[in-house]
């Protein structure tokens, strides 16, 4: 099948423009979602420790390499917003991420995400008596995405 022509798809568009502007056709709209929390290099290593996982492991559960995670936990890199959609998931559901991995379920006791006043939302590890262990919220000297 061939794509129409762009005068074609223009017509289209601007067709379907039309009628919905007449309220006769109802377009689909979808909220966009919030970015993913906040994690700074701590935070990745403290998570990782309350998982009980060495680097590798970890790695191959996030499938990045272990040279990422290492990256990631010096502060050189930071996790892509990809990687930390899925640190999210895993932060609020591991058994789902385990599980889709086929490692072992882990539980994350203490680990949560939390949002300042401003609205910021990063993920943190307590220590188990409910004290803050790592994840100030302060941003990592090195951006670079990764």
């Amino acid at each position: 099948m061939t794509r129409p022509p762009l005068f074609e798809r223009l017509k289209a568009g601007l067709q379907e423009a039309i009628s919905h502007a007449r309220g006769e056709l109802n377009l689909r709209t979808l909220e966009v979602p919030e970015a993913p929390p906040a994690i700074d290099a701590k935070t990745v290593a403290a998570l990782r420790h309350r998982a009980k996982m060495s680097q590798p492991v970890f790695a191959a559960l996030l499938n990045v390499s272990a040279k990422t995670i290492q990256s990631w936990e010096q502060g050189v890199r930071q996790p892509s917003d990809a990687a930390r959609r899925l640190i999210q998931v895993f932060t609020m559901a591991p058994s789902v991420i385990c599980q889709s991995a086929g490692v072992p379920e882990v539980t994350l006791d203490g680990v949560a995400i939390e949002t300042s006043k401003q609205g910021l939302r990063r993920i943190v590890v307590r220590e188990l008596g409910g004290k803050l262990k790592v994840g100030s919220g302060k941003k990592d000297r090195n951006s670079s995405v990764g």
